[in-house]
């Protein structure tokens, strides 16, 4: 079973995954937690260059290639191998973030972004994403660190995140779970257990 977790910044994604993780440890799942971009060598390099080298000029194009790079190696050494032992992975972005960040909110093609990451991921896609929703003005509030590269976009920008990951969500009803992230931590993880327990064995629903 493959889980993600998206959104747009200061939605609570990283405080959720590891909620999730922990409940689905507490059920009787083996679980493995990993984030997009890295989780592997390559991917904290890449992660390193995308999200905190300001200095150095990134293209939309090569921006969302160095994207797929990373998710292409997490999936090879990472998820794949956990999926084929019977694994619950559980990761913080995918596919989805690349559509949204460089396709709707960046300009480049949504439908060539799907196709690029197919290729990018052999394939490997999650049976259920969590979109974490909630209005621009209170996420942006609740970052209470330095902005990364991604993050200091402007507020045009975070308004086509919002609006293109809402219509992903409007297209892919059956894959992706839209969940209020406005209110208290657990009150959004009960939302997203309820979410996720009609895919899970019978020992986490």
């Amino acid at each position: 079973m493959f889980f993600s977790f998206d959104g747009i910044d200061g939605t609570g994604k990283s405080t959720q995954v590891q909620l999730f993780a922990d409940w689905l440890r507490q059920t009787g799942h083996d679980v493995v937690v990993c984030r997009d971009p890295g989780g592997t060598e390559l991917g904290e390099a890449v992660r390193q260059v995308l999200l905190n080298d300001f200095a150095t000029p990134i293209g939309r194009r090569s921006e969302m290639l160095l994207y797929m790079a990373s998710r292409a190696q997490l999936v090879d050494q990472v998820i794949r191998p956990a999926l084929d032992r019977g694994q619950v992975v559980v990761s913080d972005r995918y596919l989805l973030a690349n559509v949204v960040y460089q396709g709707y909110a960046g300009g480049l093609d949504v439908e060539t972004l799907w196709q690029i990451g197919r290729t990018a991921t052999d394939g490997i896609a999650p049976d259920l994403m969590f979109l974490l929703d909630m209005p621009l003005d209170k996420a942006q509030a609740r970052i209470a660190r330095q902005l990364d590269r991604m993050e200091q976009q402007d507020d045009a920008f975070r308004e086509r995140l919002r609006a293109g990951f809402l219509t992903e969500a409007a297209r892919q009803p059956e894959r992706i779970a839209v969940i209020d992230a406005s209110g208290p931590p657990e009150h959004v993880q009960a939302l997203i257990r309820r979410a996720a327990g009609r895919l899970l064995l019978p020992e986490g629903a």
